[in-house]
């Protein structure tokens, strides 16, 4: 069952979701075919499509329906009954992609119903189903191949407001708002002059400005955009913005940086009259000790501007010099900002007596659409002359900052970047840290599951353009490798297989190069159980202390 279920506007009806056979016709046929899978004497699984596994799962069968039922209680009636689509999208779609209409009679939402071309497609429609199930799903956004997601209606009812990208098969393409005429259907674009990418939907009450969230310059800000011009006003700009609501006449909102984590604050609509509505983490804060923080630009590849933070060492001294841990962020369409990070926090690096840089290399969000596209067919050029520049930048502008004591750290991306950076730039780090990395670019395409990401940066599948791929293969540079590295895998990552951990550890420990492995039998992408999480800052550090502390360089 979900746990965020939704009522219509008039009270009448509930949605919710659940995992069920898409070809079963009603709720005991998928509770008969889980009990025959579980008492079955074979444990072989016949897949005829991708699928196979998504993120940290394995696929069997079932997909995520909403399903409407009476508020008074009666039966529950699958509204997507036969499509072969999920809903919220996996993995991390939630509810803000289910909305009723303004009527209560229908629900509008987010699905993807591309049959066998599912791992290679980004079209996400927006369906429109009636809560008595009696009509088919009509798809609302059949004209746009690329994603729409996010409804939310009006509170006048008069219009249905989305998010919506135009390049097929790009999933981190600009997002434009899209208003759409209810029930007459005439839609236009809100946002197509302004270049940022909004990330979520919330109306004010006269229904005259959108509110929304998107990434800006290294911060994630709330924005205000009026519907009868376009005009974009930011309301509060720094740190990082999480889950607006209304209440009343004020907006209501999770806010943290990268000294404090998330409380809750509101202001008006009009970005006045800030107010703190919850202090739950002051006494914790107090008692921790926190490095300050500073953004500063540099010219990076082309001499074009990028973006660096850097945090320094908590108790910290102009007058002594402090190693470094230089962190790469993934994505690689993502960013280091001005937020509290609950895996890759600087501060826990501050904490233990290290500055902390992070660039925002090109390819990063927030800084312009051409900007992050920039990384395209690129992942080991335009990125890596980024960081070269920006840790000299750095370094030149914090004498503080021991430049023979650096050590490069990064996970996805980052940690495929850590592997480039072994082959292409092997002089530079004492020690270096890959976190579920990007090994084998050949490998990576054929094991991961979301086809259309490597075929959108590489430029089709590897089959149809290799050199592509191994343009910036971190494998075809093993014989220039020489930097102790730690390598950090989960097994339940599926994005990025445990082979490509396993490969470079093997290549590290082959070529007689300081090496370690930490392997999570129970993890995916992310470190994500507590327990686990001390493990992983323990074993980091850890390393990053064998190399580069003074005794270590002494």
């Amino acid at each position: 069952w979900d746990t965020s279920p939704a009522f219509s506007p008039d009270g009448k009806h509930l949605a919710f979701t659940m995992e069920v056979f898409p070809d079963c016709e009603n709720l005991p046929c998928t509770t008969q075919h889980v009990e025959e899978e579980k008492n079955r004497k074979t444990s072989g699984v016949l897949y005829e499509k991708l699928f196979v596994r998504h993120w940290d799962t394995w696929k069997d069968g079932r997909r995520s329906h909403i399903f409407v039922m009476p508020a008074t209680g009666g039966d529950a009636i699958d509204i997507m009954k036969g499509m072969d689509a999920d809903s919220p999208s996996k993995p991390f779609g939630g509810p803000g992609e289910i909305t009723f209409t303004p009527d209560g009679q229908a629900v509008v939402f987010t699905a993807r119903d591309a049959g066998r071309e599912e791992a290679w497609s980004t079209d996400f429609d927006l369906y429109l189903a009636p809560v008595d199930g009696v009509k088919e799903p009509e798809c609302l956004t059949e004209a746009n191949d690329a994603w729409d997601t996010s409804p939310a209606f009006s509170p006048d009812g008069k219009t249905l407001a989305y998010l919506a990208m135009q390049r097929p098969g790009y999933e981190s393409d600009r997002f434009r708002v899209m208003l759409r005429g209810w029930p007459d259907g005439k839609t236009r674009i809100l946002t197509e002059e302004w270049d940022r990418s909004p990330g979520s939907i919330l109306w004010s009450p006269n229904s005259k400005t959108i509110f929304t969230v998107a990434a800006d310059l290294g911060q994630r800000s709330l924005f205000a955009i009026k519907l009868n011009s376009g005009e974009v006003k930011t309301l509060w700009k720094e740190g990082r913005v999480r889950s607006p609501a209304m209440a009343g006449k004020r907006i209501v909102f999770g806010l943290d940086n990268l000294k404090s984590p998330v409380e809750l604050y509101s202001i008006k609509s009009n970005g006045k009259d800030l107010r703190t509505i919850t202090k739950i983490n002051v006494e914790k804060l107090a008692a921790a000790r926190m490095g300050d923080y500073e953004q500063f630009a540099f010219k990076g590849w082309n001499d074009e501007t990028v973006s660096c933070y850097v945090v320094k060492p908590a108790d910290f001294d102009p007058n002594k010099k402090y190693p470094v841990a230089f962190l790469i962020h993934g994505g690689p369409q993502g960013s280091f900002g001005n937020d509290f990070h609950y895996r890759w926090n600087p501060q826990a690096y501050a904490g233990a007596g290290y500055a902390a840089g992070m660039v925002d290399f090109h390819g990063s969000v927030g800084y312009g659409q051409e900007f992050t596209d920039a990384i395209r067919g690129d992942w080991g050029g335009k990125p890596l002359e980024d960081l070269q520049k920006g840790l000299a930048a750095a370094l030149e502008r914090y004498p503080w900052m021991d430049g023979e004591r650096v050590g490069a750290l990064g996970a996805s991306y980052g940690g495929y970047m850590v592997n480039w950076i072994e082959g292409n730039w092997p002089d530079r780090f004492k020690c270096l840290v890959n976190h579920d990395g990007v090994f084998d670019q050949r490998m990576m395409y054929f094991a991961t599951e979301e086809l259309w990401f490597p075929e959108w940066e590489h430029g089709g599948p590897y089959y149809a353009n290799p050199k592509g791929y191994e343009k910036h293969n971190p494998a075809l540079h093993i014989d220039k490798w020489q930097t102790p590295m730690l390598v950090v895998h989960g097994a339940r990552d599926y994005r990025v297989l445990l082979e490509q951990g396993i490969g470079a550890f093997t290549a590290l420990q082959r070529r007689g190069i300081p090496s370690k492995f930490l392997y999570f039998p129970d993890e995916n992408h992310w470190v994500l159980t507590p327990h686990n999480g001390i493990l992983w800052h323990e074993t980091v550090i850890g390393w990053l202390d064998q190399w580069l502390r003074d005794e270590a360089t002494n």
